[in-house]
């Protein structure tokens, strides 16, 4: 089994069916009819359909306890299938609406990190991330938090959310302030907009990943500009596809990226809404092992990890 590292999957993204089940019977919830299918997948049509079922499942999480259960879940089933290092995107929204606070969120994250890196030997840490359609003024607000209760397993800062609303130039006085105080940067861009979406991220923040980044195989001077500068695109191909953005993996930009000397790792983003998994983007990108193991370095040298931690985990995917 190749190593593998993770640099993108959204905490609330990465609820199992069955996980989501056990947590809402233990808050005594019941969830809402029609969210699974005879399978017992999610049932999802398209991308409304995907956000309605992501809110509905989110829903369950009501403690502080819920959140960490999350993480260790899906980092010892990243372990399983040979991942060494992940780092989450974590929001502090749903929790804040929750009352539930920021450092007892965190606490609560880093326990189950404990737990699985105890249980499974994997190595998780958290990207904090703000959500793009809710504006600039609450992603500097988010960000004065974060660095105001540090904590060492948050590593990172990044934007989801809607790619159309605003622009990346308004989120950059939180982009700075993160930067500025040592944290690494990330921003989703060019998944559902095309490479003026990446060209803009590029230039107006201080990032050296995109979290997607496919669109920008539609423009020649935007891939040698992503390969000068060694930004890496968090690509995810199985969420590309089963929300309509490719037919199918022979149509994905993957191998064109690769060719045209973009860095690129390798995602399961919502792997169970999307039916897919870390293991499953390695086994399904149509690459020779060499390669892979190319990929999951790529993830481990631009992860937000420390130094020594970077060191060690190099040594577990090349020994």
């Amino acid at each position: 089994m190749i190593p593998k590292a993770e640099l993108h999957c959204h905490l609330e993204g990465s609820i199992a069916p069955s996980l989501a089940r056990e947590i809402a019977t233990r808050n005594g919830l019941t969830l809402p009819p029609g969210l699974f299918g005879a399978n017992g997948h999610y049932v999802l049509h398209d991308f409304l359909s995907f956000l309605d079922a992501y809110d509905r499942v989110c829903m369950v999480l009501r403690h502080a306890r819920d959140f960490g259960d999350v993480l260790y879940a899906y980092l010892g089933s990243a372990a399983r299938e040979g991942a060494v290092y992940v780092e989450m995107f974590c929001s502090p929204e749903r929790p804040a609406a929750l009352d539930i606070p920021y450092a007892a969120w965190l606490e609560a994250l880093a326990d189950g990190i404990d737990r699985a890196q105890r249980d499974f030997g994997i190595v998780g840490r958290i990207i904090v991330v703000c959500i793009r359609h809710r504006g600039p003024d609450r992603a500097l607000a988010l960000v004065r938090d974060m660095v105001a209760e540090p904590h060492p397993y948050v590593v990172g800062f990044g934007m989801g959310g809607d790619e159309a609303k605003f622009l990346p130039r308004d989120f950059a006085p939180a982009y700075r302030l993160a930067h500025d105080k040592g944290y690494g940067c990330t921003v989703h861009a060019g998944e559902v907009l095309g490479p003026e979406s990446v060209w803009a991220s590029i230039r107006d923040l201080p990032v050296t990943r995109i979290g997607h980044g496919v669109r920008s195989a539609d423009d020649p001077a935007l891939m040698a500009e992503l390969a000068r500068r060694g930004t890496v695109l968090e690509v995810c191909p199985g969420s590309n596809i089963a929300l309509g953005l490719y037919p199918d993996r022979a149509a994905h930009p993957l191998h064109r990226l690769i060719d045209a000397g973009v860095a690129v790792t390798l995602n399961s983003d919502d792997p169970p809404f999307f039916h897919t998994t870390l293991g499953n983007e390695y086994d399904e990108a149509g690459l020779d092992d060499a390669a892979l193991r190319r990929i999951a370095r790529t993830a481990i040298e631009a992860s937000f990890a420390g130094d020594d931690l970077k060191r060690k985990l190099l040594k577990e995917i090349h020994p």
